[in-house]
């Protein structure tokens, strides 16, 4: 999470680009009644990630809290180094998928990222059975 200021327009655009979903969980944005959803820098400014739309992604604060300004982490299977899933590079479906309210990971992006952002924690899980009624 930064502090950076983004301008109104930019920010639109990459709401309007994750069709108003957390671009890790797919939390929809009408959905989230505790804090509101945030812009994260997909690739950290301290690692010289820049305020761009290239690097922006729409996010739950949950799944931006968790992030931080991680790359990567450790792939639970292979227990090799992994980056993190990137919304602006990579495809949600080739790395996610849901299997009743558990997403699982299909890749070691997908794995890496659903272990790192705790996706599958209780709560998280409690919140996708609210979603699919509210949908």
């Amino acid at each position: 999470m930064s502090s950076t200021y983004i301008p109104t327009e930019l920010r639109r655009l990459a709401i309007e680009r994750a069709a108003e979903r957390c671009e890790y969980c797919l939390q929809p944005a009408r959905l989230s009644f505790l804090l509101p959803h945030e812009l994260d820098h997909v690739v950290a400014e301290k690692h010289g990630g820049l305020t761009k739309a290239e690097n922006l992604a729409f996010t739950c604060w949950r799944c931006n809290r968790h992030k931080g300004t991680d790359l990567g982490s450790f792939d639970p299977l292979t227990r090799q180094f992994s980056f993190l899933f990137n919304p602006r590079t990579q495809s949600w479906s080739e790395h996610f998928a849901f299997e009743n309210n558990l997403l699982v990971g299909l890749t070691a992006e997908g794995r890496t990222t659903i272990k790192l952002l705790q996706l599958n924690d209780s709560r998280r899980i409690a919140e996708r059975r609210r979603w699919q009624r509210n949908s």
